[in-house]
């Protein structure tokens, strides 16, 4: 009767490891596909370093916006000094030669 139950146990503990285990491929997969989303963190339990690797990865997204809002400002500026900047330069282009 031990035996049976140590044997029930073995087998019950063999099919939650089964049923719990974790693939390796599904992890390489997870982190090449969604490897900066730290999904393959979440698959593997480390949801402190995963959540660590998402924030990352949308501080990231968020200030490449972030950068994009200065330089659209700045290219719109230099709309309007694009007619200064070729006059001086051709001015400066005229003085380097003299036209007499």
């Amino acid at each position: 009767m031990a035996d049976e139950r140590a044997a029930l146990a073995s087998a019950r503990a063999h099919m939650v490891y089964d049923a719990n285990k974790k693939s390796a491929g599904v992890a390489y997969l997870l982190c090449i596909v969604f490897g900066g989303l730290g999904a393959h963190r979440f698959y593997l339990g480390e949801t402190g370093t995963a959540v660590a690797q998402l924030v990352l990865w949308f501080l990231g997204w968020v200030t490449v916006f972030l950068a994009w809002i200065p330089l659209g400002i700045w290219v719109l500026v230099d709309l309007f000094l694009i007619p200064g900047m070729v006059r001086e330069k051709n001015m400066a282009i005229a003085d380097s030669f003299s036209f007499d």
